[in-house]
């Protein structure tokens, strides 16, 4: 499904479209501890619970409150590359500022944000699988992931034991101690839970970062005009996230007889929500090929839509804005010196750069 009406429909019918596509994917023991708390992949009532929780501990006031940290973070990150006037603005900033900030929230070493990058690495990397990936591809790509998973389920289940043994004044403690209808979830439920705030906490920023970066040099004068208004920064964010979706598409799970633009669509099919397309469906939007940081409205689906909107939208949003902010008041200027030097992650994955070398210049 391709247009904006049908994908906002689609996402906001978990009842006929479900998220929950266990029983079409491959078997794989490994990653039942994931699965177990990660309610992205569940439908209601069930997802109301998880949802609920960490409506509770992440809380609108608990994002604002980061901005002082997310700030000293991002100019510390920038004080790493001194007076250099080349770097890889992804290992740089928009890798470890996201996974240091969710690290601290969550009460895990930041420290230790190197491992966490190469968990993200390892299961968004997409190197055993191509473009058009099949179930064979998809097969191989769980086969390879599964020591990285089986690590890192290890490791939040000890953080997680740790913390109900000493509860601190952290986001993982406040998700042990908060309840829905008198029940709290255990140390197993909570394993998916915290390790896909983890990874979920950072690689949309990342993403959004990196894309901010690429698009902004494609369209001369951008930065000029950001560095000079930047009021203009949340409505760039924007547009940057209309055009660049991180993840193009959704997948869902045929769960009762529907028929949709005439066509009879059996159960347990597989139904592709592309919000790329739906982010550039004219009927929606105005000169929809164009790239225009000051678009508004943008009711773009990039974040999803209905119960399933992105919890961590707040954050991704928040921390894109100062990082942009950051980087127009350090550098006068800021380019891609070539574009044969970046590297891009597989779109199959995730739509964004794994390495972008910058040229910056300084007033």
């Amino acid at each position: 499904m391709v247009d904006h009406e049908t994908v906002a429909a689609v996402l906001g019918d978990p009842a006929t479209y479900s998220s929950d596509l266990s029983a079409l994917a491959p078997a794989q023991p490994d990653f039942d501890a994931l699965r177990e708390g990660n309610f992205v992949a569940m439908d209601p009532p069930k997802h109301r619970k998880y949802r609920t929780l960490v409506s509770q501990a992440f809380t609108p006031r608990v994002v604002q409150g980061l901005e002082p940290r997310i700030e000293a973070i991002g100019e510390r990150l920038l004080d790493d590359v001194g007076d250099r006037d080349r770097f890889d603005l992804v290992d740089t900033l928009a890798y470890p500022l996201p996974i240091i900030v969710i690290a601290e929230l969550l009460g895990i070493p930041a420290e230790e944000h190197r491992l966490f990058q190469e968990w993200a690495g390892v299961l968004f990397g997409g190197d055993q699988l191509g473009e058009t990936p099949d179930m064979a591809d998809l097969e191989r790509a769980l086969q390879a992931i599964a020591p990285t998973v089986r690590t890192m389920t290890g490791y939040m289940l000890d953080h997680i034991r740790a913390r109900r043994a000493n509860p601190g004044d952290d986001l993982t403690s406040r998700l042990i101690a908060a309840e829905v209808d008198g029940v709290r979830l255990t140390d197993e439920e909570m394993v998916g839970f915290v390790a896909l705030l983890l990874v979920a906490g950072h690689i949309t920023t990342t993403a959004l970062l990196g894309n901010a970066i690429v698009m902004f040099d494609r369209h001369p004068g951008a930065f000029d005009v950001l560095r000079a208004e930047p009021a203009r920064l949340p409505q760039a964010v924007e547009e940057v996230l209309r055009w660049l979706p991180p993840f193009p598409e959704l997948g869902r799970r045929i769960a009762r007889p529907v028929v949709l633009h005439g066509r009879e669509l059996p159960v347990d099919s597989l139904l592709m929500a592309h919000l790329g397309a739906a982010n550039r469906d004219p009927a929606r939007f105005a000169a929809p090929d164009t790239f225009d940081i000051g678009r508004n409205p943008n009711p773009h689906l990039t974040f999803g839509q209905g119960v399933h909107f992105c919890f961590g939208a707040p954050l991704a949003r928040l921390e894109a804005r100062i990082a942009l902010r950051i980087l127009n008041k350090r550098f006068r200027t800021l380019a891609v010196p070539s574009y044969a030097d970046v590297t891009f992650q597989n779109p199959a994955v995730i739509v964004g750069v794994r390495h972008l070398p910058v040229q910056v210049g300084r007033a």
